[in-house]
């Protein structure tokens, strides 16, 4: 019954409604806090699950959320080698790799649907080994939204120029 109550509201509103709950039920602030950073960015499946049962007009909004809830891409690397083209938007990809190896993406764009699909996309892929990258089927775990079908053409079309960057960038590192 509290997950209907929830699907009207943004991705933003129901973290932070999450919080509250946990924060009222919760005697170990401590461990309250560190429960709402984990949650912070949801996972794949979970985000597969509510983008079902919401309608075309919910599903914009979280996108446009997810976009909103990116790690902010300074201006400094929006040039033309993080460009990625193909895409009607600007999309800007920037790769970084951590200390124990796995890649971390900054990315960002001028349009918010275009930013949350990014979003997506990089859910199935960061702060992963390369091999790792390599190995997984990103328009596989993508397929479920449906994206081609919810979105028009133009939104679409610069998703498989994203996928290949993203894959390049793996193999150069792996």
């Amino acid at each position: 019954m509290r997950q209907v109550r929830w699907l009207g509201l943004g991705l933003r509103q129901r973290r932070r409604r999450a919080r509250q709950v946990r924060w009222r039920t919760s005697n170990d602030w401590q461990s309250c806090v560190q429960r709402s950073n984990d949650a912070a960015m949801p996972n794949l499946s979970d985000l597969q699950d509510e983008y079902g049962f919401l309608d075309a007009d919910d599903r914009y909004r979280l996108l446009i959320d997810l976009g909103r809830d990116l790690e902010p891409m300074p201006d400094a690397l929006k040039t033309d080698a993080t460009l990625v083209r193909g895409c009607s938007a600007s999309v800007w990809v920037y790769p970084t790799t951590r200390d124990d190896g796995t890649l971390h993406f900054l990315a960002d764009s001028n349009a918010a649907i275009t930013k949350g699909i990014i979003a997506l996309v990089l859910l199935t892929v960061q702060d992963q080994p390369p091999a790792a990258i390599l190995a997984s089927d990103i328009e596989g775990a993508l397929g479920p939204f449906d994206l081609k079908n919810q979105l028009s053409s133009n939104r679409t079309q610069g998703i498989p120029n994203m996928i290949a960057l993203i894959r390049d960038t793996a193999r150069r590192y792996a």
